[in-house]
């Protein structure tokens, strides 16, 4: 039974630098390299993985995650096999499509300004409904979201899993985590989603007394790790539910 839950985003990809080129741009569409299950790191986004590598080496031997899960999107599970490499840690990564990111339908490739000139209504019916239950059509609410991790939650329950695990996956999905695990509201998610964003190959953790329903925040969003073998950490907000 999981009883510590670390968190990790992942690194920085090239979806994100195309967003985050498109929205200097003032362009409508992101111009991304490929479909979002597929799209890769960026090469700083490579040696963020590997900083986080340099993070697990240094845990005591007692606080190293003992199983893995990843986001089957690539640069999830390419952020998780690129870290234990560099931790020089042999754990096999358990790739889990309830790990993916949250999907955006008829948004997807926009930026916030293409959503509102070239779907106005959606952007309106998201103003409306707020953040937590707009479902794009085609895609995914923050409340679908919580169906799924609560499912793989569930999971960790099982008797027979080790103390400690390790999940690599997204903003999005981290958050919501925190949502379920704390039993947070929906104004306290997206109140501390406006506060401050997960950080590429940041770290969120996660820890509960065996037996117990509620978890507890261990620290949130720490990228220190990043620093200390000089890697800047890098933020990619998603603005009007442009891809996190």
């Amino acid at each position: 039974m999981i009883t510590t839950l670390h968190l990790v985003r992942h690194g920085e990809s090239e979806g994100n630098v195309a967003a985050a080129a498109a929205h200097r741009a003032g362009a409508q569409v992101i111009d991304v390299p490929a479909r979002d299950a597929d799209v890769e790191l960026s090469a700083l986004g490579v040696a963020q993985a590997r900083g986080l590598g340099t993070w697990l080496a240094e845990l005591p031997a007692d606080e190293r995650p003992q199983a893995v899960w990843a986001s089957p999107y690539v640069r999830a599970y390419q952020t998780a096999l690129l870290g234990l490499e560099a931790a020089g840690l042999d754990v096999p990564v358990r790739r889990d499509e309830r790990l993916r990111d949250r999907e955006l339908g008829i948004l997807d490739m926009l930026t916030a300004r293409g959503v509102d000139e070239r779907v106005p209504l959606e952007a309106e019916r998201r103003r409306w409904l707020g953040k937590f239950y707009y479902r794009p059509p085609g895609g995914e609410s923050w409340a679908d979201l919580a169906l799924r991790v609560r499912s793989l939650l569930a999971d960790l329950d099982r008797p027979q899993l080790p103390d400690r695990g390790l999940v690599v996956c997204h903003d999005a999905v981290i958050m919501v985590i925190r949502y379920v695990c704390e039993q947070l509201t929906e104004a306290e998610v997206l109140e501390e989603g406006r506060r401050r964003s997960v950080r590429n190959a940041s770290v969120t953790t996660l820890v509960r007394e065996p037996g117990a329903d509620l978890w507890a925040l261990r620290e949130f969003d720490a990228a220190d790790h990043l620093a200390d073998v000089g890697v800047p950490a890098t933020q990619h907000p998603g603005t009007a539910d442009v891809r996190h």
